[in-house]
């Protein structure tokens, strides 16, 4: 609904780099403060009883610094009135004269080849020239591993705190918290590999690596069943998850170019269910309901001990399937 209620606003707008990077600098910098702001309300609701009173100021500061985005895009568009983005005469396409298309082939070329030096850009493949190669596949099983494990811990979180003793309040937390995570994951993996690419040369698999290590670390964590092991094995799931979203597009452009990237990049996203179906139906699932007492409710640490070793030997794979690339 909000693609096709909005797409009528799309038009070309022509600003300077300079000044598009400080408004998504400012963007990004609010969405920070937005996120560390509810994750400090979410902890203070968990440590202590809030009055009305404070819950309707918590309430009242988390509009203000969401209406602090409008302004910020206010102000932009005041800048930028000259070159306003809703003029309704600002055609999407222009035709460009023959010289100008010479001109801009020859400077395209010459970025290309730049890019392929420094990014290893693979060539502007179609789905069905993707599919048959080896990165492909390989690219898959590491999605299938990762966000399919993720996703397996998120839709268990319920249960895994049932099980080891937490409220349905903490647990509602923790899945709160999960987004936070999340959301780290995805804006810090983006913002990491991309400073370590232009200034190291570490290819960005290399980081797809090293979160899916991370994640098999959080697994072990959460199967420990130690006291608050369930909140530190989620923040490095959790965090370790985003990063896979924020990656796993752009790795994907780089190996097969941007040519076919959205129906490359989406066929490959069906990894993340299949697997979440895998971890979740197939292994935490039939292990839980093996592991159950009465038949429904399981309590102990026994009931997803097994199941988290085996998402962290899977992550573990998909660390080894990432290196590959």
């Amino acid at each position: 609904i909000n693609t096709l209620l909005l797409m009528w606003f799309v038009r070309i707008h022509n600003t300077q780099e300079a000044e598009e990077r400080k408004y998504l600098n400012m963007f990004s910098s609010m969405a920070l403060v937005v996120a560390a702001y509810l994750m400090v309300v979410i902890i203070l609701e968990n440590i202590f009883s809030l009055q009305s009173w404070v819950r309707i100021f918590i309430f009242v500061v988390l509009m203000v610094l969401l209406a602090s985005l409008l302004c910020i895009a206010f102000e932009a568009h005041e800048k930028n009135s000259g070159r306003s983005f809703l003029d309704e005469g600002s055609p999407l396409i222009v035709e460009p004269s023959p010289e100008d298309t010479t001109e801009k082939e020859d400077a395209r070329k010459d970025s290309f080849n730049n890019q392929r030096t420094n990014l290893q850009l693979g060539e502007n493949l179609n789905l069905f020239q993707a599919v048959k190669t080896v990165n492909f596949w390989v690219l898959f099983v590491s999605v299938a591993c990762g966000m399919g494990s993720g996703l397996a811990t998120v839709n268990n979180l319920g249960q895994i705190g049932e099980s080891l003793g937490y409220t349905s309040h903490e647990t509602g937390s923790l899945v709160s918290l999960w987004s936070i995570w999340n959301f780290l994951g995805r804006f810090g993996a983006g913002y990491v590999s991309d400073y370590y690419l232009h200034t190291r040369g570490w290819a960005r698999p290399l980081f797809m690596v090293i979160t899916l290590l991370i994640m098999s670390i959080g697994h072990v964590v959460i199967a420990s069943g130690l006291p608050g092991a369930l909140y530190a094995g989620s923040i490095l799931v959790g965090i370790c998850y985003g990063s896979q979203w924020s990656l796993m597009p752009t790795i994907t452009s780089e190996i097969f170019g941007v040519g076919n990237m959205g129906s490359i990049f989406n066929t490959i996203t069906i990894a993340s269910p299949v697997g979440s179906y895998i971890f979740s139906v197939r292994v935490v699932g039939y292990i839980y309901d093996k592991e159950a007492w009465d038949g429904n409710t399981c309590i102990g640490t026994h009931c997803f001990m097994f199941s988290f070793l085996i998402m962290a030997s899977a992550a573990i794979l998909g660390s080894l399937s990432a290196l590959g690339l």
